[in-house]
């Protein structure tokens, strides 16, 4: 039997990167998956290639009608949801307190933690529908740590709060047989990341003990097991994912 099988997953920013990755294994190990993004030409060809188990639906996820959208499109073709994966996310401009305007930090604060927020409060009536659920939170190892000069305040702030509301989500829903996890990767061979570094997967993972970057399905591999029940006395949790890099 498959990993995944049964579950019906929503994943955030599944058009690239991560999410692209998340979504494709996820539909190799046996789940039905709804790929959400704003990049509808890639997203669509994404779905199509994965068949009849994905669906592709635009959204943006700072939107609470277009959560509420995708939750009600989601259960309609699928049925009731068992995995979030709330993946979406950007790094904003790299400035300091004094340099970064309000409207710049609002941003990515509405993008990286509010969205996280939103796709919680409107997922999880359907978990509750469906009996079992597992909310993965994707964070970033400067959701842990503070990172000199590298990434935004705006960024480290979000993903240090992701982990509060996985924490606050875990506590509220354990009862109900609803769990939830953060992710928190180090560098990872993205088009994001590799936009944000100038690199194509080089030098800014030689700073990690295993001197390198990850793939993205080696994020996945984790976010699977996340989503299974073989995780199912796991809830809470910080789940890092970074090559070593914050134990040095």
């Amino acid at each position: 039997m498959k990993r995944l099988e049964g579950k019906v997953a929503i994943i955030t920013g599944a058009s690239q990167g991560m999410g692209e990755s998340h979504a494709r294994e996820f539909v190799k190990e046996g789940a039905k998956v709804v790929l959400t993004d704003l990049n509808e030409e890639r997203g669509s060809q994404i779905a199509s290639e994965l068949g009849e188990n994905a669906v592709f639906i635009k959204q943006d996820v700072t939107k609470i009608e277009d959560w509420q959208r995708v939750v009600a499109e989601t259960e309609s073709k699928f049925g009731p949801i068992n995995v979030l994966v709330n993946n979406a996310g950007i790094l904003g401009p790299i400035k300091t307190i004094t340099e970064i305007s309000e409207a710049d930090y609002l941003k990515v604060i509405e993008i990286n933690q509010n969205s996280v927020f939103y796709g919680m409060k409107y997922t999880i009536p359907s978990m509750l529908k469906a009996g079992i659920g597992s909310i993965v939170n994707i964070s970033s190892i400067a959701g842990i740590v503070a990172i000199p000069g590298y990434p935004s305040l705006a960024y480290m702030g979000s993903k240090f709060a992701v982990r509060g509301l996985t924490k606050a989500a875990a506590v509220e829903y354990g009862k109900n047989n609803i769990r939830a996890n953060s992710v928190h990767p180090g560098y990872i061979k993205t088009p994001m990341m590799v936009e944000a570094t100038d690199e194509d997967g080089g030098g800014a993972g030689d700073s990690t003990p295993l001197a390198r970057m990850a793939d993205a399905k080696e994020v996945s591999n984790l976010v699977i097991f996340l989503a299974s029940d073989e995780s199912s006395f796991l809830t809470g949790t910080e789940q890092v994912i970074d090559g070593g890099m914050s134990i040095q």
